[in-house]
Parts: structure tokens; C-alpha cells; sequence
């Protein structure tokens, strides 16, 4: 099983690249609970800390996408790092100013969050220059999203730990300077440097012309509005069996199931499309959110709630090789962003939506939410399926040899070959 991401890593600057996208991003992915615990630490309300969590958000799910498109006109280094940088420095005035004056708090905790580089849409415009065979990049996708379910594991425990060891202000500063590095060590390797996206038609609507990839993510909305009304019914739950520490079982739960179904699933190759799979999948997610309304023992709820996450990771992986697939010529970088910022969205929505679902019929309506969520995503793939089944016209892979920095783009894989 373990050969095929074994075979990725040995590649050249594969692990430089996954692990500095990783570390580039730990200031995004540790964003809330590192706001949240810096604005307690201040001395500031509940409502306060949600509500400037809530700003950064907002101002990161617009800026995915614009960044994304700069790098497709731009390349990486003259983005990915400057933004990065940008995103450092507001932090930095936000943990060094506190909530006062309020107006700077807000605006300086917004330019943080619509700074935050686009690595991850970056990394996977990278893959095909990197790895070559077609098997070998979407194996690649899998093992990104398993990599995700690790730092949104890692990433809140790594805040935890500088707050105890310094502050929750130090925490800021320490994680964004950290993501600056992993950001400096991406936009210095040799494909990141010599990448070139592929010539593109100049469209006020970018990646979003492509009927396809608009259907795509308005399937991935109501995903994200699984999850996040997941993490809110599991609360109300653990409110009643336990408490805090149950709750914290029911996530990593959610992210172990999640971690092992991303590894099988990226361990094997695929025949057949991958819209036809990913209709599957999502099905297959929808269904596994059901047997959480049974609200059983702790231990029992553990194992559901991990069953619950099996099929993310592979569906997030599949939805990585139909972006791919759907981005018109020379918007891959923004056609990833536009997946993040979709999803994202939606992990908001669905936290929101939960809370008055939860408050009003208690945790078995917010459990019978995500199953839901997922049942309509699975609807919008099924009756988009025609567009998705036709891939972007003209559409290329956007990358460049390393060795040969205007090296023609080379052509997608088509629905036929192995995934």
C-alpha cells in the first residue's frame, strides 16, 4: 500500500514541496483557534472572538481565489511569497495591538486572512511537473488530502502548545513566522521558480466559465455543509456524555477515519472517470452520516463518528482530479482556490445552520444535517452529470519542466484513462 506514496516522495523536491505547503499553510489552517485563544487570553468576549474568527474566514474565502489567479498570470514566487509575507505582517499587528482600537483588530485579522497564500491550489498545479505519469499525480491528490487531515490534527495542538509554553500572542507570531519559511522554502524550489501556467483566454470569470467546474463546487458547498454541522452536533452530544474530552475523541475520530480512508483509497489505481467515482463516494458519505442520528455509548459514537469520515479524504482527492480536469487553460492555480474557497464556505454555513438546528431539536437533528448536506450534494452531481462528464474545451495541464521553463503545456488525461 505504501509503495505508491513511497514512489511519489522519492521523486525530486516532492517532499520539499508537500512538506513546505504543509508548514506554509499551518498559519491558515490554525487561524480560528488561534484568534479564538489570543482574544480570550485579551480579555474579550465569546461573541467577540467567533465574530473577528468569522472576519478572517470571510476575507480568506475571498482571497483563495483572486491570489489563485495572480499566480496563474504571474507564477508563483511573485505571489505565493509576498502574500505570505502580507499575511505575517497583519498578524503580527493584530497580536501586538490587541482589541484596541477595535477597527484595527478587525482590519488587520481581514488582511490577514485574504493575504494567506494560495499554496495549496499551488501544490497542486505543481504535481504534473513534478511527477510526470498521470497515476503517479492523482496518487499525489490523495496523499495531499490525507496530509490535510494531519494538519488540521497537528495545527490546533501546535497552538495549544506555544500558547502553554509562551502566549496565545507568541503562538500568532510563531506560526505565521513559520509560515513565512514554508512559503520561502516552496517558492524557492527549482518547479516552483520555472512553472508557467498555460496560455489563457482572458475572461473576467476565470476558472468559473467552465460549466463543469461550477458544478463541481456547488456539489462541494453542501460537503462542506456536512462537516461543519458535524463538528456542531458533536458538540451537543459530547455536552451530554462527557463533555470536552468526548468531543475531542468525536474530531480525531473524524479525522482518523478520514486519514485511513485518503490512504487506502490513494494506494490503489482506478478505472473509469472520476466524476462517475465520485458520485459513489459522496453517496457512499451521505449514507455513513446516518448511523450518527442512532447517538449510541461514547465508545460507540467514537467508531460511527470515524466511519463518518472515511470517505472524505477520497472524495476531496477524487474532486481534486475533476478541478484538474474542468479548469480552463490557464486558471489551475485559481480553479484550486475556487475548491478551497467552496469548501470552506460551506464548512461555515453548516456550523451556522447547525446551531439553530441543534438549539431547536437537540443533537439528532444536527446529526440527520450533514447526512442531509451530503444526500443533496450527491443530487447536484447526478443531475450535472452530462457537464461534468464533458471536460473543459481547450483545457491543459499547467506545468512546465523545471529543466525547460517555456515548455509547451501538455494535454489533460481523458476520462478514459486509468485514475
Amino acid at each position: 500500500m505504501a509503495a505508491g506514496y513511497l514512489e511519489i516522495l522519492r521523486a525530486r523536491h516532492a517532499t520539499r514541496l508537500l512538506v513546505g505547503t504543509l508548514v506554509g499553510r499551518l498559519p491558515n489552517a490554525t487561524a480560528a483557534i488561534a484568534v479564538v485563544l489570543f482574544v480570550r487570553a485579551e480579555g474579550g468576549t465569546y461573541s467577540l472572538a467567533g465574530a473577528l474568527a468569522a472576519v478572517y474566514g470571510v476575507a480568506n474565502a475571498v482571497g483563495q481565489p483572486l491570489l489563485g489567479r495572480l499566480v496563474d498570470v504571474y507564477g508563483q514566487p511573485r505571489v505565493q511569497l509576498p502574500a505570505a509575507v502580507a499575511a505575517a505582517l497583519a498578524t503580527t499587528v493584530f497580536a501586538l495591538s490587541g482589541l484596541e482600537p477595535l477597527p484595527l483588530a478587525h482590519a488587520s485579522v481581514a488582511a490577514a486572512g485574504l493575504f494567506a497564500p494560495p499554496l495549496e491550489g499551488g501544490l497542486r498545479a505543481l504535481w504534473p511537473s513534478v511527477l510526470r505519469r498521470e497515476e503517479q499525480v492523482h496518487t499525489a491528490y490523495a496523499m495531499d488530502a490525507v496530509a490535510q487531515e494531519v494538519m488540521f490534527t497537528v495545527g490546533p495542538l501546535l497552538v495549544t502548545l506555544c500558547v502553554s509554553l509562551w502566549s496565545a500572542q507568541a503562538a500568532l507570531i510563531v506560526l505565521n513566522a513559520v509560515g513565512v519559511l514554508g512559503a520561502l522554502c516552496v517558492v524557492l524550489s527549482p518547479p516552483s521558480r520555472a512553472w508557467r501556467s498555460a496560455p489563457r483566454e482572458a475572461h473576467w470569470l476565470g476558472a468559473l466559465r467552465s460549466p463543469g467546474l461550477v458544478a463541481l463546487l456547488a456539489a462541494f458547498l453542501f460537503v462542506g455543509i456536512a462537516l461543519g454541522s458535524i463538528t456542531v452536533a458533536a458538540v451537543s452530544y459530547a455536552d451530554a456524555h462527557g463533555g470536552d474530552a468526548v468531543y475531542g475523541w468525536l474530531m480525531a475520530a473524524l479525522g482518523l477515519g478520514a486519514l485511513a480512508g485518503g490512504t487506502v483509497y490513494g494506494a490503489r489505481r482506478w478505472a473509469g472517470a472520476p466524476e462517475r467515482r465520485l458520485r459513489v463516494l459522496v453517496a457512499f458519505l451521505a449514507v455513513c452520516y446516518l448511523p450518527l442520528t442512532l447517538m449510541p455509548g461514547v465508545a460507540a459514537m467514537v467508531a460511527l463518528t470515524a466511519l463518518a469520515g472515511v470517505f472524505l479524504a477520497p472524495a476531496i482527492a477524487c474532486a481534486f482530479v475533476i478541478v484538474d480536469r474542468h479548469a480552463p487553460s490557464g486558471t489551475v492555480t485559481e480553479a484550486f482556490s475556487w475548491l478551497v474557497t467552496t469548501f470552506t464556505v460551506g464548512a461555515s454555513a453548516g456550523t451556522g445552520l447547525a446551531g439553530p438546528v441543534v438549539q431547536t431539536g437537540g443533537p439528532l437533528w444536527g446529526f440527520v444535517l450533514p447526512g442531509a448536506a451530503g444526500a443533496v450534494s450527491l443530487l447536484v452531481l447526478s443531475a450535472t452529470g452530462r457537464v461534468l462528464a464533458a471536460p473543459a474545451r481547450g483545457a491543459v495541464v499547467a506545468a512546465s519542466s523545471e529543466n525547460d521553463p517555456n515548455r509547451a503545456a501538455e494535454p489533460r488525461f481523458s476520462s478514459g484513462d486509468r485514475a
